[in-house]
């Protein structure tokens, strides 16, 4: 992956910013696939806070036979616990860790941003967030598993061992088994972190009600 800094779509508030969320898309998308989600989450202005969609580059995604799309990783098969590409993984955490150092050097402390992410995204905001070396306001993983399979990533950060996680999952799914989700959670709940499981009726998506749940546990990260 190019060491450049992700291209991103950035929202900002009306105020001085205060905080950040920084929301990784999923396989396929783009930063502007959950970028008009903002107003929906009811987040109060006061907090002031800047939402970055970063965009991940496209590259060659051998479940899908090979075609070049957006990807944090490659996937190589349906084997939950083999799927992720973990080099390429370790080359997204790189960058994303390197966009929360970004907001950070601007005068955000760590501890006023949220990394989120929706599937591949969610992948990547657990895997990096579990490590990153600053302690987060918050961890958001949607519809997704863990990279490393049946066990946490190795390197675990103290810094955020009691940051706030939220997992969200469609017990519907047809793309990531509920189940997928439900291990990652029960694994990182058993080792003692601070996080919540809450399932929905639909599938490999978003609902409104949930983006109002989002919303509300964002607010009380970032308050």
């Amino acid at each position: 992956m190019s060491k450049q800094p992700l291209e991103r779509i950035t929202i900002e508030p009306k105020q001085s910013v205060e905080a950040c969320v920084i929301w990784l898309h999923g396989l396929g998308d783009s930063g502007a696939g959950f970028a008009p989600v903002v107003p929906l989450l009811g987040i109060p202005e006061s907090l002031a806070v800047r939402f970055i969609f970063p965009h991940s580059p496209s590259i060659a995604v051998t479940i899908n036979q090979g075609f070049v799309m957006p990807a944090w990783y490659d996937i190589k098969g349906m084997d939950i616990d083999n799927r992720a590409d973990m080099p390429g993984v370790i080359n997204s955490e790189s960058a994303i860790a390197a966009l929360i150092d970004e907001q950070v050097a601007l005068g955000i402390p760590a501890d006023k941003i949220v990394l989120a992410g929706f599937s591949q995204g969610g992948v990547m905001s657990l895997f990096t967030g579990l490590r990153y070396p600053k302690t987060l306001a918050g961890i958001m993983a949607l519809s997704c598993y863990l990279p490393t399979g049946d066990k946490l990533p190795s390197d675990l950060s103290e810094a955020n061992r009691n940051t706030p996680l939220l997992q969200q999952h469609g017990d519907q799914d047809e793309v990531v088994p509920v189940t997928a989700g439900f291990s990652a959670y029960e694994l990182i709940k058993t080792a003692g972190y601070p996080t919540q499981w809450q399932t929905y009726s639909m599938g490999h998506s978003v609902l409104p009600e949930q983006l109002k749940d989002i919303g509300k546990w964002l607010t009380a990260c970032l308050s």
